[in-house]
């Protein structure tokens, strides 16, 4: 049996019984190590699974399946995901490969980001489509982004916009050259997600994210409530975009970032719950008011 199984978003203790009994079965256990990050190092996991954990990077996963697969239709192998395990393309390919070698494949979910968002006070049914944001250079720039999120405030519907991760990443220099040399890992902050979004709609001047009207969430780490000593949990501001690319990077928290731009079918309990972490209270509520029509009580 080939088990993909979720780890959750915090620590080693985020993993259900049924995927603890599954890594604790298995001859091999694979850790797929580059579409997201636990808060904790891999020998946390190590310790708490009492089983040795092979990294699983990009190049494994998508071009050595075969590896990881090998065998997994006489005997039990485990690739752990940080979140849920289908929330990525790339297990969904897996899953495909394995089906087509004979090998049966059970999924064991747990939490994720596509959840998980709910912890800012926004209903899940009104969210819309989930939009990746990448890390602009001076000569790329894609802003595909942008339309997905116009679809949604048409529809008023809050969008969950995933922040990049560079890991793993060789340099254009490097790649020609053929060197296995990799540059440090890198995640997108919230003042850069803004600050990439107030420059898009700067460029296209449609109104969609108007900086000073758009009511945005950041959130860092979420499910860390109970973080490990030294290490930051889930951090939660909100606020206009404005507010937000104008408050110190350090009050977003440790990474992964992920940022709501909130939609126009806004609740009243949604504007409450939210004003926690404002920014400026009296301006999340203001622009709420007049700008998204939402009746305060």
């Amino acid at each position: 049996m080939f088990y993909i199984v979720g780890l959750g978003l915090c620590d080693e203790k985020d993993i259900t019984v049924r995927g603890l009994e599954a890594v604790k079965g298995s001859t091999r256990v694979y850790l797929e190590a580059y579409t997201s990050i636990l808060m904790v190092p891999k020998e946390r996991l190590e310790a708490f699974y009492g089983k040795e954990l092979i990294v699983a990077d990009r190049d494994m996963v998508e071009t050595q399946s075969d590896e990881i697969l090998k065998n997994a239709d006489k005997e039990d192998v485990s690739l752990l995901i940080v979140g849920d395990p289908l929330g990525a393309t790339t297990h969904t390919d897996i899953v495909l490969r394995a089906r087509a070698l004979g090998i049966p494949v059970r999924i064991v979910n747990n939490a994720s980001i596509m959840n998980a968002a709910g912890v800012c006070g926004l209903q899940l049914y009104n969210f819309g489509q989930t939009v990746s944001l990448v890390f602009y250079t001076e000569s790329w720039k894609p802003d595909s982004w942008y339309d997905r999120v116009k679809e949604n405030m048409a529809n008023g519907l809050h969008t969950l916009l995933l922040l990049d991760i560079k890991v793993k990443e060789q340099s254009d220099e490097n790649l020609a050259r053929g060197r296995k040399i990799y540059e440090p890992p890198r995640y997108m902050s919230i003042p850069t997600a803004v600050q990439q979004i107030a420059e898009t709609e700067a460029s296209r001047g449609e109104g969609v994210l108007d900086p000073s009207t758009t009511l945005a969430i950041a959130l860092s780490r979420v499910g860390g409530h109970t973080p490990p000593p030294g290490s930051p949990g889930e951090t939660i501001v909100s606020g206009t975009l404005e507010d937000l690319l104008h408050t110190p990077a350090e009050a977003f928290g440790e990474p992964l970032h992920s940022l709501v731009i909130v939609g126009k079918r806004l609740h009243h309990l949604e504007v409450e719950y939210a004003s926690e972490w404002a920014v400026d209270k009296v301006r999340w509520r203001e622009v709420a008011e007049k700008v998204y029509g939402c009746a305060l009580e």
